[in-house]
């Protein structure tokens, strides 16, 4: 060929991707917002734990329970909710779930005793068991497979990440300057205003047949799994070898072991053992678990050294995760396009490297203030790596499934992400105990920190390695283009 006739040749117009409908926008902002809720109340309280505990006469020790018992009830109950979804609708769980919410949280508001704050935050926690899977399955079903969904759950993401963050931020702004009970009265305009705007923005989803609702599986998972959370929260505050722990922990390990057998034993089983043996099931769930951990407990172990170490008020500590919400933002604006360049697994990769390196370098905090810059870049790095894993993480767990296992597989990696943010806190918690032991003062816990970084550190490049060498090029989707 000429080179006049090289030079005529042409690139083939670029096809441009799938753009959203009007109606898609709005399901979109509707779930989006729903889940951002959802995830702000996870940590909205923990910078506010002192004020309630003063404000209702918690003592020091029952104070964690204000967050284990919320954790408790979301962890343990998503899996079942996400089946019983399947059974009565996603879009009338979700609604119904918001109700919950909403009504829990002006109880807990308007508390007067430590009973009636624990019974709103079990209330809190059961509501998002039930509205977390019902909105991803709505989600998913709304857009199908490919860039559309992949954006829709990178955008997802992001605000569950950020929501987290933006709990601490948001916790610490209303208790210091209005009260600790607004940080539940915010949530009551919002759930009436998705209450109001969801039947007639959202379409029904579900199976084409209506399956039944496996008992037994239920209760062994259901079982299982909250023991397994208290058995971890006990480890964090009395150790790992005490009878309580280890009985807890034993017993719910027992119990999923049994969840497994009755599953293949199961006519309707309530997770399918044929999905449990899919590779981007498992290691999808696997890679989002370790992103949740190790996220989530970075900032409990970063408001330890913020308050501990340099002396932050609350109020201060919940501004400094404000770069960390960024990062999450920009790491989930950015995973559906990494997904979709790189596929699944080398973005899981990619964003567990990132993450993995952020986290490593606050290994050299000092005591000084001048360490606070080194903190905020890192976080906002570390932030958009993690994103990168959970979007990659959502991605995976979800496709190449009909829509009839969508309620499903969301309600698996819901779990996989509520059991994240409840494991992390404790399993670094005890890390810093063992390390620290009996001292105090700010050296003892810069020290404690110190170590559960660098453990927190090699977990999440660990676990993004194992995932991108087991799912293997067959469980990511071919990059486009």
């Amino acid at each position: 060929m000429s080179t006049s006739s090289t030079a005529s040749v042409t690139a083939p117009p670029r096809t441009p991707g799938p753009r959203m409908t009007g109606r898609q926008k709005l399901v979109l902002v509707l779930l989006l917002g729903a889940q951002f809720m959802i995830a702000v109340d996870f940590s909205i309280l923990n910078v506010a734990l002192p004020a309630v505990g003063e404000g209702l006469g918690f003592s020091l020790g029952h104070l964690q329970w204000i967050a284990t018992s919320f954790a408790l009830a979301a962890a343990g109950f998503t899996l079942l909710f996400g089946r019983v979804a399947d059974l009565v609708g996603r879009k009338r769980l979700f609604v119904g779930g918001m109700v919950v919410l909403g009504l829990s949280s002006l109880l807990g508001g308007l508390a007067t005793s430590p009973q009636v704050l624990l019974t709103a935050r079990v209330l809190q926690g059961l509501a998002t068991a039930a509205v977390t899977p019902a909105g991803l399955a709505l989600l998913t079903t709304a857009f199908k497979e490919g860039p559309l969904r992949e954006r829709a759950l990178g955008l997802n993401g992001a605000l569950m990440s950020a929501g987290f963050t933006a709990g601490a931020v948001l916790g610490g702004l209303l208790t210091d300057l209005l009260s600790w009970r607004w940080a539940f009265f915010v949530n009551v305009p919002v759930a009436a205003l998705v209450v109001a705007l969801a039947p007639s923005v959202i379409s029904e989803s579900r199976p084409a047949e209506r399956p039944k609702l496996d008992l037994p599986g239920a209760a062994a998972v259901t079982g299982g799994l909250l023991l397994l959370v208290h058995g971890l929260t006990q480890a964090g505050e009395s150790g790992w070898t005490t009878p309580t722990t280890l009985t807890a922990l034993l017993a719910g390990a027992a119990l999923l072991v049994a969840f497994w057998f009755v599953e293949k034993r199961a006519a309707a089983p309530l997770v399918p053992v044929h999905i449990l043996r899919r590779r981007s099931v498992i290691w999808g769930n696997a890679t989002g678990l370790i992103a949740f951990v190790t996220e989530t407990s970075l900032v409990f172990l970063l408001t330890l050294y913020l308050q501990e170490v340099l002396g932050y008020s609350p109020l201060a500590t919940g501004l400094a995760f404000g770069v960390l919400g960024a990062g999450t933002v920009t790491g989930g604006l950015l995973g559906g396009r990494a997904v979709g360049r790189f596929g699944n697994r080398r973005a899981i990769v990619l964003g567990g490297v990132v993450q993995a390196a952020a986290t490593l370098s606050l290994v050299a905090l000092g005591t000084s203030d001048g360490w606070i810059a080194l903190l905020l870049a890192a976080t906002f790095v570390g932030g958009v790596g993690n994103m990168l894993m959970i979007v990659g993480f959502m991605v995976t767990a979800t496709s190449g499934l009909p829509d009839t296992e969508q309620g499903l597989a969301t309600g698996l990696a819901t779990m996989t992400q509520q059991v994240g943010i409840t494991l992390g806190i404790p399993v670094m918690s005890a890390v810093v105990t063992a390390r620290t032991g009996t001292a105090t003062g700010p050296g003892a816990v810069l020290s404690g920190v110190s170590a559960a970084v660098l453990v927190n550190s090699v977990l999440v490049l660990a676990g993004a390695l194992l995932a991108g060498v087991f799912l293997g090029r067959s469980g990511s989707r071919t990059p486009a283009g």
